[in-house]
Order: C-alpha cells, then structure tokens, then sequence
C-alpha cells in the first residue's frame, strides 16, 4: 500500500486465470463506452431534428477535426498506461501514483499552451480542409472552437480512467464514466433545445453540454485521487514538483501512440476530403457520420475496451516477469471481441433502416448511402476488433512504435491511395470509398497479428533516471 494511503493494487491480474483479468477489465470499459456512446447519438438525433442533416454533418466533421489534435495530447496518457501497468505489475504503488501526477502536469502544460489557443484560431482553416460545404462550415465552426476551449475536462477525466484501468481498476472509470454521460445527455437536451432558462444554441449546443459536464466529472476524479480511496492516489507526502525523467518517458512511450493517432485521423480527414467531392457531398457525409462515427462505434468502443484490458494485462504480467500470460491474455480478448462485433454486424445487415431512422435521417439519398455503408462495416468490424485487441497486446508492453507504422500503411496508404486511385481512373463512388475501408481494417488486422506474434515486445524494457526541475 502507498504511503499515502489508497486501496492495494489488484495481483488478480498477474496470479489469477487470465479469462477472468481480460473480462473484470473489458467489461466496465465496454460497458461505460457503449453508455457514453449514446451522448454522441443523442446529439446526433437532436441535432438532426432541430437542425437537420447539416448539423450532423457538422458535427461528424468537427469531430474527426477534433479528435486529430487532441490524440497528440491524450499520447501522454498512452505513456501513463505503459508506465502504470509495468510498476502495477512490478507491485510498486508510490511510483504508479508518481507517473499519473506527472502525466496530469504534462497535460495541463499542452491544454493550456497549445490545443486551446491554437485551436480557436486555426478552426476555420481545419475546416477548409476537409471540403465541408458552406451549410456545414457555419454549423460547424463555433462547435469546433468550443470543443478546442473547453477540452480540458475531457482530458482530465480519461487520464484519470486511463491510469485506474492500467492499475486493474476498470469500475471506478466506469462509474465516473456513467455520471459523465448522464450529466453530458442532460446538459446537451437543455443548450442544444433550449430547454427551460437556457438558451438555444442548436449545434454549438452539443460543445457547450460536453463541456460542462467534463468540467464537473473531471473535478470529482481529480478529488477522488486526493481522497485515497483509489489505487491511484495523490498525497502529501509526494513530491509535487515537475519529474523531468518520469515526463520525457511519458513521451518516449506515448508520443508513437501519438503520432499513431494523428496518421489515422489525418487519414479520417481527407478521407472525409474524398467524401466531400463526390456529387451529393453533404448526404455523403452525414451517412458517414452516422454510419461509421455513430453505428460502427457500438463495435470500435467495445474493441477499444478490449485493447485497454489486453494492454494493462500483457503490461502487467510483463512487468511481473510471466510474458506468456501477456500472450494468453491477447488472445482472450481478441476471441471475445469477435464474438461482439459478428453479433453487432448482424444487426448492421438486417435492421439499416431502423437504425438510421433513429438519427431523424429521413432523405432518401442519406438513407441509401448510410445502408450500404452499414453492409461493408458488418464485415469490416471483424477485422478492426483483432487488430484493436493485438494493438493492445503491442502497446500494453511498450511496443509504441509498431502500431505507428502499422497504422500508417493500413489507415492511410491502403484506403487513400485506393480512393485516389478510383478518383483518377473513373471518377469516385461512395462504395469506392467504403471499400477502401474495409480493405485498410483488414490490412491493419492482418500486420498487428504478425507483428505481436513475433515477440520482439518481450525484451522491452522500462528504464527512468528521475530528475526534477
């Protein structure tokens, strides 16, 4: 137990059946990511009926925009992870405790340095690049400078989730993760509306819910980790002073999974570039934007739990010396998430409409896209839930650096490179760029087990020369 108090790291993970470890951590997470997925599906539905099709449009686009400059922070997190589950499984709390303070410190330097004042001024330039029609543009801009201004919340509260799951606690995350949605749904219906007192904001709506509700969660994360009542815990005796050598292995670990993160949504970008020059663009992008941002994420936010389970149980057992656990307990996880996403692809093939209908898409153009995007992404999450579990298994152990390369082949040069390739020959097709999908999430497949099956993770190791400021 820490100095400073808090619970007893869980050794279930390193000494227990592994079936039990994958699942007493991808479950929560899974659970809370299909939970909160619903607050981008209640913006979606609201925001389709008050404002219509432009506005989830706006939205989808935004997002993708968003999520490309805020993965490049959120890589200190990804370098907490490693850290965390390789002392957790080592079974050393106070240096777990140091790690998350000082990925709290680096976060809070590049909120406030750079992604909330670069963003604000260069979101009308990002929007340009992505081709988004002029109705789209103008719903989108002050949804997309209040998302950069207020991200700190959001940021706060998966760097606290992050550090617990790494530590084998996956039900505190989820907990917060519930009130998070809850408060975020009910905030959304009042300023996207304009219900009672507050006023309606239509689209900038959706930011404005976000993030007062990430504001308020994050503060109640942050104080339980001063509480102890968490394995993770902030207490008087540390050292609260800026570690040069904890933050610049933050950054070793965690800037590939960075870097990783903005290659596949830059990709996301011009894939949405390519969807914006087709010739009816803005029913293109909404039935992208719910298809594929909203739909398919009932089976990446599901795989992605997995990947969070895989890497805090491959790190952990690592860590404790028993790297054929770490073997193991990928696969576990990647069975599971097979079983999940044939189940959820089912529903993809044989209820389209219904599912499209819940987001207010009524036009027939959006519906017909949107049903045959869904047909490719029934098979495509096959692929992307194994090659999620195994980028788990990768990351988990300190193996940043291949899925960095793997991403870039599979989520840029496979799918953009077939988009442009149809461009330039005869002329782009929606289903042109659905494939090209499908075909990247089956390349990324394909390599992540290779290189995961060739062992190299396994001499890994983790070394810091702590300095202060």
């Amino acid at each position: 137990m820490p100095s400073g108090g808090g619970k007893p790291l869980d050794r279930s993970i390193v000494e227990g059946p592994l079936a039990r470890a994958v699942w007493m951590l991808a479950w929560p997470t899974m659970l809370q990511n299909l939970i909160g997925g619903l607050q981008g599906m209640v913006d979606h539905a609201l925001v389709g009926h008050f404002v219509g099709y432009a506005g989830n449009a706006a939205i989808g686009v935004a997002i993708q925009i968003f999520i490309v400059v805020i993965v490049f922070v959120m890589s200190v997190f990804s370098g907490m992870g490693v850290l965390v589950a390789r002392f957790a499984g080592a079974n050393e709390p106070e240096q777990v405790n140091r790690t998350v303070y000082q990925a709290f410190l680096a976060a809070l330097a590049l909120w406030g340095l750079l992604l909330a004042p670069l963003g604000w001024f260069l979101a009308p330039s990002l929007l340009g690049v992505v081709n988004a029609a002029p109705a789209v543009r103008t719903e989108a801009l002050p949804f997309l400078r209040i998302m950069f201004v207020g991200s700190i919340g959001m940021l706060l509260f998966f760097m606290v989730g992050g550090a617990l799951r790494a530590a084998g606690d996956a039900r505190t995350p989820l907990w917060l993760g519930l009130l998070l949605t809850v408060l975020n749904i009910a905030c959304n219906v009042a300023f996207i509306t304009g219900l009672g007192p507050f006023p309606r904001l239509g689209t900038a709506g959706a930011a404005v819910g976000t993030t007062v509700a990430g504001l308020v969660i994050s503060s109640v994360a942050v104080y339980w980790l001063i509480s102890g009542r968490l394995p993770v815990v902030w207490h008087r005796g540390m050292d609260w002073r800026p570690d040069w050598g904890i933050i610049r292995a933050l950054f070793r670990f965690g800037l590939p999974t960075g870097f990783q993160g903005i290659a596949m949504n830059v990709a996301g970008v011009l894939l949405l570039r390519f969807i914006g020059s087709l010739a009816q663009s803005a029913e293109a992008q909404a039935a992208y934007a719910v298809g594929y941002t909203e739909l398919f994420s009932f089976i990446t936010w599901t795989s992605v739990g997995l990947m969070g389970a895989a890497a805090a149980v491959a790190g952990q057992n690592l860590g404790a010396g028993r790297p054929e656990r770490s073997v193991h307990g990928v696969h576990v996880a990647a069975g599971l998430g097979l079983g999940l996403a044939a189940a959820i692809g089912v529903l993809f093939i044989t209820i389209p409409r219904s599912l499209l209908a819940l987001f207010g898409m009524t036009d027939p153009v959006v519906v017909g896209l949107g049903v045959q995007l869904l047909g490719f992404l029934s098979v495509s999450g096959l692929f992307v839930t194994v090659a999620l579990t195994y980028t788990g298994g990768l990351q988990g152990t300190g193996d940043t650096r291949s899925p960095l390369f793997i991403s870039i082949v599979s989520q840029a040069v496979v799918p953009l490179g077939l988009c442009a390739f149809f461009q330039a020959t005869r002329g782009l097709r929606p289903a042109d760029i659905w494939t090209a999908i499908l075909l990247g999430h089956m390349t990324r497949c394909a390599l992540s087990v290779v290189r995961f099956r060739q062992g190299k993770w396994r001499s890994i190791r983790v070394e810091m020369a702590s300095a202060h400021s």
